[in-house]
């Protein structure tokens, strides 16, 4: 049984040269490439070439080159490495037999040197794949790196500022706000102002992080150990929480302070924010809690006042459009001031949406125009109305021009804006003008031509019809979010608004019906007032009998008496001809088909006590009680005709009408007998 081979794969000397290797052995440089192999999967080794057996190459630096070539070059070359020659007759063997590591004295002279071996390990087109970058949209690659960066927030800045600066920092943070206004960001830069050291390696706590010491590398990188981030969404449970709670015992490995950045923290379950109640109220002085989330109301009060709690604001639409340009100026694309504006409008106070739509307008801007962000690709990509266009079907409308209107809409409709959108772009129109007409820093529009339009619209138009359009668009933006066809109930609303845009306010009614009674309408229409036709006048009906009046207190004792049904026969159909006690003689009205004597005469004797004689006569008699009601209301609606303030209206709304109101007959009405 042959000798085991030494720890470097090699064969031990032998004395006996008639033992020497076989021929077929593996060489130390094959077995640490067959390693590399194994491990890295390289592809299979190049075969090692044959050297004559006169060569002086030794091989002794078989041990040493796979080391040396390991430190000087990637290992993914050493596939590709020529393996150091060895001779395959048995004199060469001899002579390249292993060497004692501790002699290198003798070794060194007949090493020779393989300076190409180094060289030719990188492959060339390796580095220039590594260096290329995947491209990061403008959201991740301009996020906040210093507080200086942070627009819009300049409370929260100056008040964790001065709490640095007077050593008075919270252990627990909570940044809420909308969407995309710097929550995480903000974590992320107080984890560096606590963390940082400075460029010397001798700072503290400062609210400019140098953002070159490696605490402010790491954490920029998110690979800082002491900086734990974690999202609350997809850790919900106690077991998560469990582990903080585990965690916060051990000091920071390497920061000053080990933070926890909590983001969207509100979507821990209620068992996992009752595990974290008194560590959170309680932690380690080197631990600090940063939570960040956009439903404030959803995290429990408990949890509300163990943290420092920063409101983030929604950032203003011309910070944003400042903050967009300064961002195409760097990133060296042209954009219109409109086209920002329409952006900066679009992402409704986040810089996050508002840097994604930049981001899209950047690659949808024609290539023929120099990928120049104009205004009406943003308006196509964002399907928003041309504001020309809304202000053509606003003038429309305060015009009643109703075919414009609808050639305007179909037109829009036909670009792809939808009924919902040009509704409320309509809206915002009018909120616009009522702003400007209250004169607060002019009319807010990003054009000459539009400013102008809107301060003479301003000017013509009055509070009260800016209100009733707003309510009318309200009501219509509604009705188009609701209905089965948006296009259709769009231009029924619209056509409402159209119809009613012209029309007084009641207050502006009242105020000219005032004027025109004041004018002299109620004299001129004074001599009117006796007319043909009218109560009084000679054609008018005749004045009832002295006898009438008693006629009507018999014709309420018998209603009172609970012959209803008769006494309503005798308002009706009876005109008096003879009324004295016991007797009645009447003539009918024409219409009744039936006699009514015994009935009347059994009603009278029932609420007198006496007998009556009551018989039909000749001859026209008084007006029933129902004729004289109607002639009282003619008279009246006469005299309400003549009055000053109806007829100013009349002039003003000729095809005008009175009506009354339910009810108002039945208030004025007799009274019913109870025992009915």
């Amino acid at each position: 049984m042959g000798d085991s081979f030494d720890m470097f794969g090699d064969e031990p000397e032998r004395d006996d040269e008639s033992e020497d290797a076989l021929p077929d052995k593996p060489s130390a440089a094959e077995l640490e490439a067959a390693g590399q192999v194994s491990m890295f999967d390289l592809g299979e080794p190049a075969p090692p070439p044959k050297v004559e057996a006169d060569s002086k190459a030794p091989a002794v630096k078989e041990e040493a080159l796979p080391w040396a070539a390991e430190s000087e070059a990637p290992v993914a070359a050493k596939a590709d490495e020529p393996p150091v020659a060895q001779a395959d007759e048995p004199e060469a063997a001899d002579t390249a037999s292993p060497v004692d590591m501790e002699t290198p004295a003798a070794v060194e002279p007949e090493v020779p040197v393989e300076e190409p071996v180094a060289a030719a390990a990188p492959v060339p087109s390796q580095p220039a794949e590594q260096s290329a970058q995947p491209y990061r949209v403008l959201a991740r690659k301009y996020r906040p790196q210093t507080f200086a960066e942070l627009i819009g927030q300049e409370a929260m800045v100056r008040t964790l500022a001065n709490a640095i600066e007077r050593d008075r920092l919270a252990h627990a943070f909570l940044m809420t706000g909308v969407r995309g206004v710097g929550k995480t960001s903000t974590a992320r830069l107080i984890a560096k102002a606590l963390n940082c050291i400075g460029p010397d390696g001798q700072g503290g706590p400062t609210i400019d992080p140098c953002g070159r010491c490696e605490p402010c590398q790491a954490i920029a990188e998110g690979r800082h150990i002491d900086v734990i981030e974690m999202d609350a969404a997809s850790h919900t449970g106690v077991d998560d929480v469990r582990e903080i709670i585990e965690a916060v015992r051990y000091a920071a490995v390497s920061a000053r302070y080990k933070i926890y950045i909590i983001d969207e923290v509100h979507m821990l379950s209620r068992n996992a924010f009752n595990a974290l109640l008194k560590t959170l109220e309680e932690p380690p002085a080197h631990v600090k809690f940063l939570f960040a989330t956009t439903e404030v109301d959803k995290l429990p009060v408990t949890v509300l006042s163990r943290c420092q709690r920063f409101d983030l604001r929604r950032i203003p639409t011309a910070m944003l459009r400042d903050h967009f340009a300064g961002i195409c100026a760097k990133e060296g694309v042209e954009a219109d001031a409109e086209a920002l504006h329409l952006i900066a409008g679009a992402a409704e106070g986040s810089v996050r949406d508002g840097l994604s739509i930049l981001d899209q307008a950047i690659a949808h801007a024609d290539l023929d125009t120099g990928g120049r962000v104009v205004a009406e690709r943003v308006r196509d990509m964002l399907g928003l109305a041309d504001k020309s266009a809304q202000r053509a079907m606003f003038a429309a409308i305060m015009e009643g021009d109703a075919a414009t209107l609808l050639d305007g809409m179909d037109r829009q409709y036909a670009l792809g804006v939808e009924p919902l959108a040009l509704m409320r772009s309509l809206m915002d129109l009018v909120h616009r003008i009522t702003v400007a007409q209250i004169g607060r820093n002019g009319a807010d529009a990003p054009t000459a031509e539009e400013r102008a339009a809107l301060e003479d619209w301003a000017e013509k138009l009055n509070a009260a019809q800016l209100h009733r359009l707003w309510q009318l668009l309200l009501k219509g933006h509604e009705e188009v979010r609701n209905a089965p066809d948006p296009q259709v109930a769009a231009q029924m609303a619209l056509l409402r608004v159209l119809h009613a845009a012209d029309l007084p306010d009641p207050g502006s009614l009242v105020k000219k019906l005032e004027e025109l009674a004041a004018n002299g309408l109620a004299a001129s229409a004074a001599p009117a007032a006796s007319g043909p036709g009218s109560v009084g006048g000679e054609a008018g009906a005749p004045a009832p009998p002295v006898a009438a009046l008693d006629w009507e207190t018999l014709v309420d004792r018998v209603d009172r008496a609970g012959n209803l049904r008769i006494a309503q026969l005798m308002r009706d159909w009876l005109r008096v001809i003879e009324l004295t006690p016991g007797k009645l003689v009447f003539a009918l009205v024409p219409g009744l088909a039936v006699d009514p004597i015994g009935e009347l005469r059994d009603a009278l004797y029932k609420t007198t006590g006496e007998k009556w004689l009551v018989e039909q006569g000749t001859g026209e008699g008084a007006p029933s009680l129902r004729e004289l009601a109607d002639a009282r209301k003619a008279e009246a609606d006469a005299a309400l005709q003549r009055e000053p303030l109806v007829e100013a209206a009349r002039a003003a709304f000729p095809a005008a009408e009175i009506i009354k109101e339910d009810g108002a007959d039945q208030r004025q009405g007799r009274q019913w007998s109870k025992r009915a």
